[in-house]
């Protein structure tokens, strides 16, 4: 508990400690082997002592289990220090010798993510496009954390801080500071028109998750109401809609969506490697051919998320520099090849061709819905997409302007996701890097407070956020000892651009931005379930940065933004002569 995160010096002695410990695990595996053997002899005695033994032996395999997993998981073969450069840095090297050194632990690093990633998903298929995920997570993992000497309770302290740091400079802030990008006044025009197609459609976002998501959202009732369709066996039926094993699936769907059976084309719940589930509906109250894909539901779709590396799109109109994620652009060539090749949409289209196209999509979902809408914008002119919490890095900067005609995103509070790319990662440890090197607090000091603020709030200078001294242009020497090498590219300065790496390009969201955020609350959860939203047409630049804060994660979950979108609905609704109504933002209770 003694020094500070950069400071290890009075905890020199605590690697020692760690290891005798480690040692201490051999007699307890067979003092463990011992317990397992007498059971099976089935030696008698008193029940209780009988169960209190068995619980002891059980628990002790767990706790050696447990160790094992994550010894080869985090355990760094490499070390910390992976490059010992010289007080100069890898620029006192011959150019050749620095490469070669760069490339050699480059490679090193790659390995060993890539052996992890293989241990924590040995239950899928190693088919060509898993092991070429492998390798693009892989690649990521090393490229985000090879250059940092961080263990996972520094980051955690480092987001608490940079929490405080957050709300104490919103605090802080005058109201002309607010740099606000105001939207056109046809944008405001439709405002109302897009959050009432956004409520709408966000039911086919949902309904794409299947029966999870639906008993998630109902867990007294909805078993009971699907429960017919999970018992009941296969028909030819199934088959027009398909070709999955539905069962469970298209009862919670016609639940979610209220569409009768003959509505649906298409239900897919194939679910691989950057290939994803979709669904394809006729909705007769839009008059609309509704293409809905699932979002992130399996480790597969966790691999097609992590294969952040740009790639160039094919397409057919006149945007220069057209570049996307490379597993979403994956998921999306494979529904259009589905969509097309397999006749869906002229099936679809043949029942009514005066109906229009709209795709929509929750998260990974989103994702590939925008990237699929931009594929058949040349041969459906009219298609339009709804993206609800999309990712950030998704299109390059042409492609983000190009699609603001057709496609409109739809983001609420904190997500993260919708703030998630590759060089708002590469900012975000730059930053916890300059606040850990800030403060002069014990790690336990900060989490202990961290935690404290997290769950019940106060005033964020009252907290240890960083030393006095202003933002420095160089770095700290306790910064310097976060780094496992001097990385040429590297930025200690708060205003410097990033120099992101050449297979990670800056990329952007999907179309035009609304913003839901709640108003009148600190951002925790709160006992009052009446939330207060504003809405209001945001700049893709608002979400440039990764916010801390507790609902960073549950402002990304689906049910959540249902709820947020019924409530924010249903009181414009019934405040629609309000004289705020025509302004760029509106507060409902």
């Amino acid at each position: 508990m003694k020094g500070t995160i950069c400071n290890p010096g009075p905890r020199k002695s605590m690697s020692k400690l760690l290891y005798v410990r480690l040692a201490l695990f051999l007699p307890e595996m067979v003092w463990a082997s011992l317990g397992a053997a007498w059971i099976e002899d089935g030696v008698q005695c008193d029940r209780t002592v009988g169960n209190g033994i068995i619980a002891t032996v059980a628990v002790s395999w767990i706790t050696v289990a447990s160790t094992a997993v994550i010894i080869v998981i985090v355990f760094d073969p490499l070390g910390g220090k992976m490059a010992p450069y010289p007080p100069a840095g890898p620029h006192h090297l011959d150019s050749h010798e620095s490469s070669q050194l760069l490339n050699g632990l480059k490679t090193a690093a790659t390995s060993v993510w890539e052996t992890r990633i293989k241990l924590l998903c040995c239950c899928i298929g190693k088919d060509d496009r898993t092991r070429v995920a492998f390798s693009s997570t892989a690649e990521l993992f090393s490229t985000y954390f090879s250059d940092t000497d961080l263990v996972p309770s520094d980051i955690a302290a480092g987001l608490a801080l940079l929490h405080q740091q957050q709300d104490n400079i919103r605090n802080n802030q005058e109201p002309d500071q607010v740099v606000s990008h105001s939207p056109e006044s046809s944008q405001e025009a439709d405002l109302d028109a897009e959050l009432e197609n956004c409520h709408h459609y966000m039911q086919f976002a949902a309904a794409a998750y299947g029966w999870p998501l639906y008993i998630y959202r109902n867990p007294f009732t909805g078993l009971c109401r699907i429960g017919g369709d999970c018992c009941r066996s296969r028909t030819t039926d199934y088959d027009l809609v398909g070709g999955d094993q539905l069962t469970c699936h298209f009862g919670s769907i016609l639940q979610t969506t209220g569409l009768q059976y003959r509505d649906f084309i298409h239900v897919s719940f194939h679910d691989k490697v950057y290939e994803l589930p979709f669904l394809v509906a006729l909705d007769h109250r839009k008059e609309s051919v509704v293409v809905a894909v699932r979002g992130t539901m399996s480790l597969q779709d966790i691999l097609t998320d992590l294969s952040a590396e740009s790639e160039p799109l094919d397409l057919e109109c006149d945007v220069q520099d057209c570049w996307a994620h490379k597993g979403i652009s994956q998921a999306a060539r494979y529904i259009y090849r589905r969509l097309i090749n397999d006749g869906i949409l002229s099936q679809a289209f043949s029942i009514a061709p005066e109906y229009r196209l709209v795709i929509v999509g929750h998260s990974l979902g989103a994702g590939a819905a925008a990237l699929l809408t931009i594929m058949l914008r040349n041969p459906y002119p009219q298609v339009r997409c709804y993206a609800f919490s999309p990712p950030r890095g998704l299109l390059s900067k042409s492609l983000c302007e190009y699609s603001k005609t057709f496609i409109v995103s739809l983001v609420l509070g904190k997500d993260v996701i919708p703030r998630l790319s590759v060089t708002n990662l590469e900012d975000l440890k730059r930053r916890i890097l300059r606040v850990i090197a800030h403060c002069n607090k014990p790690k336990y000091k900060i989490l202990l407070r961290g935690c404290w603020y997290e769950l019940f709030g106060g005033h964020p200078e009252d907290l240890p956020t960083e030393l006095d001294g202003g933002d420095l242009t160089q770095p700290l020497l306790g910064e310097r000892s976060l780094l496992a090498h001097g990385s040429p590219a590297y930025s200690f300065s708060s205003d410097s651009p990033l120099e992101s790496p050449s297979k990670y390009p800056p990329l952007y969201p999907p179309g035009r931005i609304l913003h839901l955020e709640e108003v009148g609350t600190s951002g925790r959860f709160s006992c009052y379930p009446a939330a207060r939203y504003s809405v209001k047409w945001s700049h893709e630049s608002e979400f440039s940065k990764i916010l801390i804060g507790p609902k960073m994660l549950t402002d990304h979950m689906p049910d959540i933004l249902m709820r947020a979108l019924d409530s924010v609905v249903s009181d414009r609704a019934a405040c629609v002569s309000c004289p705020t109504q025509g302004g760029p933002s509106v507060d409902v209770a």
